[in-house]
């Protein structure tokens, strides 16, 4: 394949999510993840208990991420914690990652994202948060912050089939993200959203099906994730009772079938990341291919994409 620059203003097959910043702020920008001490309406009893069957926020969190420290000190200790890795980064997106970060009175959300945005590095947010946990003044303030820093809604969409989603207790359904998502979008505001592979009940058809899905909302991002079993979490007794609902790919197979996905997907959402990871003491089985390193994986996928003579949105078709 030649080298040249596809429609997103660089040669890598894919909207790469590193490059849309460097394109956008001529630097790189680090997330720091925050612990703001929020909860989920599916954990606290509002709609549900247990949360969604696959989570355990601890095997996702940074060390330094502790909700008993105040927004301002996890920054902080965020930025050391980075530094040694990314030494040349000096601006930071401040982002409140644990649960559901707008599931709480407006006043208390302002109150903790305004503390994150007194940092002198940070200049922007990135909040992850459920389509369910938004509301029209929520979104307005947003919508107010964006106009003086960067600002990003990351919604858990992890499956676009109301099946799944109320099998993995979700407690909400697909037209609710959708509704969400658009609604956020209507103001201007950046969205992301998460999807994961390899939910129960979902074939490798329903899950190629979802690029067509998601081609058609308001993205900006997208990160991927192949359901790794969490130990302690609801989703191991589904998988010890029906293991065959489960679709677990070799890394083999999951390099072709993530590009076969970018193929059909939308060449202007840009892709944050390929595959999650989660400690080794935190797993109990599914797709975890040895501990690849995600720096590994998205080598490997780039240069399948490479040999495949491919590009994402190659097959797309609005």
């Amino acid at each position: 394949m030649e080298s040249f620059n596809y429609p997103w203003g660089h040669s890598r097959p894919f909207n790469a999510y590193s490059n849309y910043f460097k394109i956008k702020y001529g630097q790189r920008l680090q997330k720091l993840s925050i612990d703001a001490g929020f909860t989920c309406p599916n954990r606290d009893g509002k709609i549900s208990f247990h949360g969604c069957s696959f989570c355990d926020n601890n095997a996702f969190n940074p060390s330094y991420c502790e909700k008993n420290k105040s927004i301002y000190q996890q920054i902080e200790e965020g930025i050391e914690f980075h530094a040694w890795r990314y030494k040349n980064v000096k601006n930071y997106l401040a982002y409140f990652q644990a649960y559901s970060n707008t599931y709480a009175p407006l006043e208390v959300l302002k109150q903790r994202y305004e503390e994150a945005l007194s940092h002198p590095s940070v200049i922007g947010l990135v909040i992850g948060t459920r389509p369910d946990c938004v509301d029209e003044k929520i979104l307005d303030y947003l919508a107010e912050l964006q106009k003086e820093y960067h600002i990003i809604v990351e919604y858990g969409i992890e499956s676009c089939y109301d099946k799944t989603l109320k099998r993995i207790n979700r407690g909400h359904s697909f037209a609710q993200t959708v509704e969400a998502i658009e609604k956020t979008a209507s103001r201007g505001i950046t969205i992301g959203g998460h999807i994961i592979f390899g939910l129960p009940g979902e074939s490798i058809e329903m899950m190629q099906n979802e690029a067509k899905i998601l081609s058609s909302l308001p993205l900006h991002s997208v990160k991927f994730h192949q359901l790794i079993l969490v130990k302690n979490t609801p989703i191991i007794k589904d998988y010890q009772e029906n293991p065959n609902d489960f679709v677990f790919m070799k890394f083999e197979q999951y390099k072709e079938f993530m590009i076969d996905f970018l193929e059909k997907l939308s060449p202007n959402i840009v892709i944050e990341r390929f595959a999650g990871e989660v400690p080794p003491r935190f797993q109990a089985g599914g797709s975890n291919w040895e501990l690849l390193r995600n720096e590994t994986l998205v080598s490997k996928i780039e240069q399948r994409m490479i040999e495949r003579n491919t590009y994402q949105g190659r097959l797309y078709k609005p």
